[in-house]
């Protein structure tokens, strides 16, 4: 929460009076985010993935958003990523099954993110920490369809690599710190004190329906 009012308190001279949404990228995004969206007055609401990671491997393959899009990790090489999914064909296949079924529970029947809120804005994406890109790549597959204004992206700390991407894919960026050789996002903060998954997404179930 103290992350986010940083943030907000950078944010808040150029966006003040601008329509913008905030999309968190993960649960610590929504502590983060919160507390931007409350500095600026506008809506916030949640992307909800599911990362696939093969045996063996600590970078994750890619992942996947509510809608069943597949995306691949860009920080991995494409002669990788084809070698990776000729030989794991078949489990990609099986978690890619899994995962969407898990995403559609998790998320009910009424979803979390509703184009329309999102429709010419600035959209915010917030996270609590940024180590890699793959949840970036996901937000930009998700608002492709999306017609918006900009895109920025906010985090307290983020590695070098990932700082390098925003400032390609996005046209401002808000960062407290970054990290050359980043560990994990936990590390950083004396409290890390974010609720669990579940709690996060009913808090924003609830947020959502007072939009409706």
């Amino acid at each position: 929460m103290q992350a986010g009012r940083m943030l907000a308190s950078m944010m808040l001279p150029k966006y003040r009076y601008e329509n913008c949404a905030v999309l968190a990228l993960d649960d610590g995004g929504v502590m983060v985010g919160t507390q931007i969206a409350t500095q600026l007055h506008c809506i916030i609401t949640m992307m909800v993935t599911k990362q696939i990671t093969l045996p063996r491997e600590v970078e994750a393959l890619g992942g996947m958003t509510s809608n069943g899009t597949l995306t691949f990790n860009k920080d991995i090489p494409e002669g990788e990523i084809d070698e990776m999914v000729s030989e794991y064909r078949g489990y990609i296949e099986e978690e890619r099954i899994k995962d969407f079924h898990e995403l559609n529970v998790l998320l009910g029947s009424s979803g979390l993110i509703n184009p329309k809120f999102l429709k010419h804005m600035n959209v915010i994406l917030v996270s609590d920490g940024l180590h890699e890109s793959i949840k970036l790549d996901l937000a930009a597959e998700l608002l492709k369809p999306i017609e918006i204004d900009s895109l920025i992206v906010a985090t307290p700390i983020a590695s070098v690599p990932v700082i390098d991407k925003i400032h390609v894919m996005a046209d401002a960026v808000f960062c407290i710190d970054v990290v050359e050789d980043y560990i994990n996002t936990d590390h950083y903060y004396d409290k890390n004190d974010v609720p669990s998954h579940e709690k996060i997404v009913e808090t924003i179930e609830n947020i959502v329906l007072h939009w409706k």
